[in-house]
């Protein structure tokens, strides 16, 4: 029977002022019977909106039939068909953008939890059902991927079932990327990452750790080494500064490197262990994206008392997704907005003690189409801090593009590719994810690897 509620069965979560004094799951997930119940709000629509606004083409639809028929593995079989990574995408994909946002249910109500429906069936698998074998008839060619992320992971998952023996080279010890090193704990747990890359690596993907490539290897160099094709799925992990006095004093990080340490030297288990991280009682967040959320609700996860978003823009302009926003203020991160840093303070010891603040107004709309901040003459102030995190955005890392002759990059570092391939401008070699669009999200990078691979695969099949 139709459910026709105009609100989402709601997520059970942890307390706001019990979950920011540790890194456990903010939210806990549906049970069963909360999963039928909200499948049975999904009116199986005909023109299917919400898959043509899945950038991997789950159908949609299907998978929820299967919940509301209390069928959680078949659920999990519809999803896999065309998401390699279901647990993840359930947990941080901007669904309100994508399928969700294209729900017929929006129009008059909440839309279907497609996202929290997605991760039960996963989970269920998880704890439920064994992998199956998979026989893979092998073609004899072979794929280097570089980087093991949402990416590359998802180019290397398509090929190894299409037969091509397919090595992932990451640069770091751990694989998976941004899922592995940027997101915290309490929104990835990373026992589960391991768990998705290890459903991919027992489909056959060799996938190798601790080799830089531009470096250990080159990109013409694993061309010469008999791989057929080479997809770049390197990420954009180049931080961006502000370039203000006092960028260099001790306690100043880049979200980038703060999350990287919080995540690969396991200062998610604090407080049981001591935290590796260092971190003061008062810390400013400057930029008010996903990134700037993650890093100001880990900071207060690490025990600082005070943690401040300072953003330049208003509450209309948070480039943060609602939910990351809605969870950061529950939690108790305090926000400073129409205020800009221009000079980061240090004591007679080089550390961080405060920084100089200009409060701001809007002005005119930018090139993006948002109203440009405008600061107010003589309204600085200091803001008393012992830590400063910078997250204003990344951009790719230069040593692929310095060591790779023939290919064609953006200005800003991006490397340009063909839309509808994903093939940069050097034969046999293809590229997606953050490293052609800058910083973005996962499902977008599992898009752009999904159509690698099919463009590959599509090539090299001809004979090409």
């Amino acid at each position: 029977m139709a459910n026709m509620s105009i609100t989402k069965v709601p997520m059970p979560e942890q307390e706001p002022n019990v979950r920011n004094h540790n890194f456990k799951e903010v939210a806990t997930g549906y049970t069963a019977e909360m999963a039928v119940e909200e499948a049975a709000r999904c009116l199986q629509c005909k023109n299917r909106p919400c898959t043509n606004g899945c950038p991997v083409n789950v159908p949609i639809p299907d998978f929820i039939a299967k919940i509301a028929q209390n069928d959680f593995e078949g659920a999990y079989d519809v999803i896999t068909s065309e998401n390699a990574l279901p647990a993840i995408c359930g947990r941080v994909c901007p669904q309100e953008n994508q399928c969700e946002g294209q729900c017929v249910r929006g129009r008059k109500g909440e839309p279907v939890g497609i996202g929290r429906l997605e991760r039960f069936a996963a989970d269920y698998h998880m704890a439920n059902a064994e992998s199956k074998p998979v026989r893979i008839e092998k073609n004899g060619k072979k794929v280097a991927v570089v980087g093991s992320g949402p990416a590359g992971i998802t180019c290397a998952g398509e090929l190894i079932k299409k037969g091509y023996d397919v090595t992932v080279f990451e640069a770091l010890h751990q694989a998976g990327g941004v899922l592995s090193y940027g997101i915290p704990e309490f929104r990835l747990p990373k026992a589960l990452v391991a768990k998705e890359i290890e459903t991919i690596a027992k489909l056959g993907v060799d996938i190798r750790t601790n080799v830089v490539v531009g470096r250990s290897v080159t990109v013409d160099e694993l061309m010469a080494d008999g791989y057929d094709a080479v997809f770049i799925g390197s990420g954009a992990g180049l931080p961006r500064f502000l370039n203000i006095p006092g960028e260099n004093l001790l306690g100043v990080y880049s979200a980038n490197e703060f999350l990287t340490r919080v995540n690969l030297m396991k200062a998610y288990r604090f407080p049981e262990t001591p935290t590796p991280v260092k971190i003061g009682k008062n810390v400013a967040v400057v930029g008010a994206g996903n990134v700037a959320m993650d890093a100001a609700r880990t900071a207060k996860r690490l025990g600082a008392e005070n943690v401040y978003i300072v953003y330049r823009r208003s509450e209309e302009e948070l480039p943060a997704r609602a939910e990351e926003v809605h969870h950061a203020k529950e939690e108790g991160i305090i926000f400073r907005l129409l205020n800009n840093p221009a000079a980061i303070l240090g004591n007679e010891d080089g550390w961080v003690c405060g920084i100089e603040v200009v409060k701001q107004q809007l002005g005119e709309p930018d090139e993006s189409g948002r109203r440009s901040p405008v600061p107010i003459e003589g309204s600085n102030y200091r803001m008393d801090v012992d830590t400063v995190i910078i997250a204003i955005g990344q951009s790719p890392n230069p040593l692929i593009r310095q060591t790779t002759p023939g290919l064609d990059t953006q200005r800003w570092g991006g490397i340009i590719v063909e839309e509808e391939t994903m093939a940069t401008s050097k034969e046999g070699v293809y590229a997606g994810g953050d490293t052609v669009t800058g910083a973005a999200t996962v499902i977008l990078a599992m898009g752009a690897g999904k159509k690698a691979a099919a463009a590959i695969d599509a090539k090299l099949s001809a004979g090409e």
